[in-house]
């Protein structure tokens, strides 16, 4: 059997890339940030540890957030990920087209399926708001199967 692909999962930075998210995230395959970056230098301190995917979110407006997708679908062992900033922008008919669906938005966790889709937010990474945890996710993808977890920086 092959080794599972692992998939770091970032999202609402808003420019402050902690030590414990490069800890955490040594060793994936890839990383994928689900927006509100609010800095490039987040983006390139995450391409210090793998292959970056991100999207836009609201308060990325700065020149260098403009060649950004607000959605991107990627396929990974077999199953359709569908990485987006706000969940409440996708229709929910729509998320029946994917496997999983990676969002982030409201710096609140979601680890669910719903119909037979992963929906997958791995909370805020940046600085804590309210008193929600400071978090962020792995997904290990296998064939045509995904384990989701959840890891509390602070």
């Amino acid at each position: 059997m092959s080794r599972a692909l692992v998939m770091g999962v970032i999202s609402d930075t808003h420019g402050l890339l902690r030590p414990e998210a490069l800890a955490a995230l040594a060793g994936v395959d890839e990383i994928v940030h689900a927006g509100d970056i609010g800095d490039a230098a987040v983006l390139d301190g995450l391409r210090s540890l793998a292959p970056v995917t991100a999207v836009r979110g609201n308060v990325d407006q700065a020149v260098w957030a403009r060649a950004l997708p607000d959605n991107v679908v990627l396929e990974r062992r077999g199953l359709r990920v569908l990485l987006l900033h706000d969940r409440q922008l996708l229709a929910p008919e729509a998320a029946a087209a994917y496997d999983v669906v990676i969002t982030g938005h409201s710096h609140r966790v979601l680890n669910e399926v719903r119909d037979g889709v992963l929906h997958f937010n791995p909370g805020g990474a940046g600085p804590r708001r309210f008193r929600l945890p400071v978090t962020l996710g792995r997904l290990r993808f296998r064939a045509r199967s995904v384990e989701p977890e959840i890891v509390t920086l602070i």
